[in-house]
């Protein structure tokens, strides 16, 4: 089987990793490689989001390991298109045809108002949500999904899942 490439982009709180967590769940064990943004930045690496930082080649290294051994990797993350696209096009013509790649374009009030009701309120303080805002930023690419706020957590899984064919 080809593996399959699923991004999931988005502001911070817009249900990206919660959506990609209930994905790699719904794939079931062993069949879907999940990397996460913020788990390689921030968690591993501890480096601060900025072009040519670590976690660019690393998030790349880790995707093209999940390419030769997973069924489906998802990649997930704010991943700001200034300074991730490159790679994000790159990888996007290693699994050829078979990417699938989604952005969660909701609006900041609603963004703002799942971070009051997340546990992120612990992580960081809520003005570092408008300091990290992007608005529409988009890759620009022909098959580039687009979720908003009316969108359920189920349908964006429902739909993402329809995509990439799968069958339960």
């Amino acid at each position: 089987m080809t593996a399959k490439l699923i991004i999931i982009r988005g502001n911070s709180c817009s249900g990206k990793t919660t959506t990609a967590r209930c994905l790699q769940k719904r794939f079931g064990p062993g069949k879907a490689l999940l990397v996460s943004q913020d788990v390689v930045r921030i968690e591993m690496l501890q480096v601060k989001d900025r072009p040519s930082n670590l976690a660019i080649q690393l998030i790349e290294d880790i995707v093209r390991f999940g390419k030769n051994h997973s069924d489906i990797v998802i990649l997930e993350g704010i991943l700001p298109s200034k300074i991730y696209n490159e790679m994000v096009v790159r990888l996007i013509d290693l699994f050829e045809n078979q990417t699938y790649s989604y952005y969660f374009d909701l609006p900041f009030e609603v963004t703002q108002k799942r971070f009051q009701q997340s546990n992120k309120i612990e992580k960081f303080e809520e003005e570092k949500l408008s300091q990290w805002w992007l608005e529409k930023d988009y890759l620009n690419l022909s098959a580039e999904h687009c979720f908003d706020e009316l969108d359920t957590e189920e349908f964006c899984v429902e739909k993402i899942l329809s995509d990439v064919g799968y069958e339960e």
